[in-house]
């Protein structure tokens, strides 16, 4: 069974995201009167979607998105894995606004996709240099 994480544009511009284990069903929900927040910004379209192999991933990818800023989730939309990076840093520390490098002259590698599955292996966090101990 798949579970998704979606995003939709609302009528008013503004960006909505879930998660749902039947995605055709949960937009038509949206489409309709059925959820509140949606209900009062209709007509709303689907701009993202993932799937996920579990509920919690689905759920956590829903959090992340939720929290991004609005360039950020602009990015994710279009698939620029550059800009999304760009927009993932403090603007502190965006070093280029060409997008074209991460300040050091060197091409950054876009990934796939932001999100990682639970199946993937793990680095220890010793490996990392992380010390699980309180400090």
């Amino acid at each position: 069974m798949a579970f998704w994480a979606y995003m939709l544009r609302c009528s008013d511009g503004r960006y909505y995201t879930g998660h749902t284990d039947n995605l055709e069903r949960r937009i038509g929900e949206h489409q309709s009167d059925v959820c509140d927040y949606t209900s009062r910004r209709l007509p709303v379209e689907l701009v993202w979607s993932e799937a996920f192999v579990s509920r919690i991933e689905a759920l956590e990818a829903e959090r992340i998105v939720g929290g991004w800023s609005r360039a950020k989730k602009e990015a994710l939309i279009a698939g620029d894995w550059k800009r999304v990076s760009f927009f993932a840093r403090p603007p502190a520390e965006r070093f280029s606004t060409s997008l074209e490098t991460n300040g050091e002259g060197k091409a950054s590698s876009p990934a796939t996709s932001p999100f990682v599955s639970s199946e993937v292996e793990k680095p220890e966090a010793a490996a990392l240099g992380i010390s699980r101990s309180p400090k």
